[in-house]
């Protein structure tokens, strides 16, 4: 299989102690993969320097073998994100944010934007200002700018946040359909374990900074009845008691 991303020993350390050590991972086309950890585990700083956002102190991420410190915006032209919280103009309607991002992109058009708005059901709202919506059709906005492009890989932050159980469910459709159909690839951070479990056919556990594991989501099924077990395991293991 094609390799997308590859990350070798990323580390990335804040003033205050805080960030990722040595991190190690790699994603194949197709591949949904789950980043699971608790808040503050360290999995927007992944994201963030996969994204060219923030500086590695150490170690290297390739996206389609490019490096991408050494080339940011050759290195992005094929990924679409979603990090922390959707990047929008409040005073402008959905569609005219989408027909901004759209001037970054010379293969959208219109219908292409017809298309992502029809995805993400925000159809009927295109003429409402951003700053009107709920935090779930901001998400849903914020997925739409993520996946205009037609990027090979998508990194998505929480991308349910604020969803409600339908609006959930829409968006992981949206992902294994896109996974399946078109063969793009996504790179999801959550703390949610049942969500990424029902998501994602690949998973990477991140606590406290560390890498603590890079399994199929079979294998990591094998011997524990749900991926929450999972991560409690492997927890457990790296401390010597179950955090509960």
């Amino acid at each position: 299989m094609e390799k997308v991303l590859e990350v070798e020993q990323l580390t990335k350390l804040y003033k205050n102690g805080r960030g990722v050590r040595n991190i190690n991972f790699s994603i194949e086309r197709g591949d949904v993969v789950g980043l699971l950890g608790p808040n503050g585990s360290g999995k927007t700083t992944i994201m963030k320097t996969i994204m060219g956002l923030c500086h590695a102190d150490s170690g290297h991420v390739t996206i389609f073998e490019s490096d991408v410190e050494e080339d940011v915006e050759k290195t992005l032209s094929k990924v679409g994100g979603l990090i922390e919280r959707p990047a929008i103009f409040e005073y402008l309607s959905a569609r005219d944010n989408l027909k901004m991002m759209a001037r970054y992109y010379p293969g959208v058009d219109a219908a292409r934007i017809d298309h992502v708005m029809e995805v993400v059901r925000i159809s009927r709202y295109q003429k409402e200002k951003a700053g009107r919506f709920s935090l779930g059709m901001k998400q849903r906005l914020g997925l739409a700018l993520a996946i205009l492009s037609e990027p090979e890989l998508v990194v998505l932050d929480e991308p349910t946040n604020g969803l409600d159980i339908e609006g959930t469910v829409e968006i992981r459709e949206i992902i294994k359909k896109m996974a399946e159909e078109k063969g793009t690839s996504f790179l999801i951070a959550s703390h949610l374990a049942p969500e990424l479990e029902k998501t994602c056919n690949k998973v990477a556990v991140v606590h406290e900074g560390d890498l603590l594991s890079f399994e199929t989501m079979g294998d990591a099924l094998k011997l524990n009845p749900s991926l929450e077990d999972y991560f409690l395991s492997m927890v457990k293991d790296k401390r010597g008691t179950v955090l509960i």
